[in-house]
């Protein structure tokens, strides 16, 4: 490689350190024990706090590895347990994917959301949701999971933590399933992420419902979107780039990178609802999204956007949704549309024009 190839891979460096010193890290950590309930152990988690800056000053990622052993690239290098369990977790997906005897749909309430939070009121987004589910159930025998990223804002401990946007490094450094979280030492734990990949990795078909946020997709609905990047050109194998091995990732992609698309060929179904503005852009972003995966359209009744009480009051928007009947039959179909395709694809009656053509770029 000549020089200025050699100058172009080494990584970019020069922002500012974020490192905390032991009594900034100290605040921080003690911060989370204010109530005064904990008075009577508060000895305890100052000793506590000192181990989790030991952790923290010697950068403890994945405190707890193994040896990768075979069927990886490098089998002596150490794995994280909690990495191999969401691996783990995905094959097991990927073979109930596999030998389904019923289509699995997964249905994904885009809405934060929550009665049982601030808000005390159910969102719009969950009550179609389940008309939506109603409408597969009557329509054909299908297993049907349910993610609701309301239960971000409303239970404790769930968490996405955001993109590091290691693929942006290159793209071997970006590990599938995610290996950024979770980071012990940073307290970057209790991530969500893990339990979801393998719900998209089950599906034959997926079907989001969401409300517009500000011209945008919902704060929940995006992170797991941009924590989906792993899934669509991800590397299958730390081992390869020697965990977070950036130069190591260049070097790798310059010889040629595979992107394997681990949910192409899936269906989906998009509906979008809004009140004022901005649900066709963030329809038309979504389903170009889950394009770009490879994955497929189930069919132009499985995608739309609509208002619901336009410009009205925001404490009568559930009443606007009760006299709303067509939109609830639109979602209805929306639900069974996507169903229907994905009966029919797994039946072979299905094919996708211009699927064995080569793309002439990747991502």
């Amino acid at each position: 490689m000549a020089g200025s190839e050699e100058a172009d891979l080494e990584p970019r460096r020069g922002m500012p350190s974020p490192r905390l010193s032991f009594e900034e890290f100290r605040e921080r950590y003690l911060r989370q024990f204010v109530d005064p309930a904990f008075d009577s152990i508060r000895p305890h988690l100052e000793t506590a706090a000192t181990i989790a800056w030991q952790a923290y000053a010697a950068s403890r990622k994945s405190p707890l590895t193994r040896k990768a052993g075979s069927g990886f690239a490098d089998p002596a290098y150490d794995l994280s347990l909690d990495w191999l369990a969401a691996r783990q977790a995905i094959l097991d997906a990927q073979r109930k994917h596999d030998e389904a005897s019923k289509p699995r749909l997964l249905l994904i309430n885009g809405s934060p959301r929550s009665e049982h939070t601030c808000p005390g009121e159910m969102s719009k987004s969950w009550r179609l949701l389940e008309i939506a589910r109603d409408a597969i159930e009557q329509r054909h025998p299908c297993d049907i999971d349910i993610l609701d990223l309301a239960r971000l804002t409303s239970e404790y401990g769930r968490h996405i933590h955001p993109c590091k946007a290691c693929f942006s490094t290159a793209a071997p450094l970006c590990h599938w399933p995610c290996s950024c979280y979770p980071n012990h030492s940073l307290g970057q734990t209790q991530d969500w992420m893990n339990d979801i990949y393998p719900l998209w990795v089950a599906a034959h078909g997926v079907m989001i419902i969401t409300p517009v946020h500000w011209y945008q997709a919902s704060s929940p609905l995006k992170l797991m979107m941009d924590r989906l990047v792993c899934a669509d050109g991800g590397n299958p194998d730390p081992t390869l780039t020697h965990g977070k091995n950036a130069r190591l990732a260049k070097e790798i992609e310059m010889q040629g990178w595979a992107y394997p698309r681990h949910l192409a060929g899936r269906l989906f179904s998009v509906v979008v609802h809004g009140d004022v503005e901005g649900v066709e852009n963030l329809r038309r972003a979504l389903s170009d999204w889950m394009c770009f995966m490879h994955m497929r359209p189930a069919g132009s009744k499985a995608e739309f956007d609509r208002y619901i009480g336009y410009w009205g009051p925001y404490a009568t928007s559930h009443a606007a949704l009760d006299d709303d009947r067509a939109i609830q039959q639109e979602v209805a179909n929306a639900a069974r549309t996507l169903a229907d395709g994905v009966v029919e694809m797994r039946a072979g009656r299905i094919a996708q024009a211009g699927a064995d053509l080569p793309d002439p770029r990747q991502k």
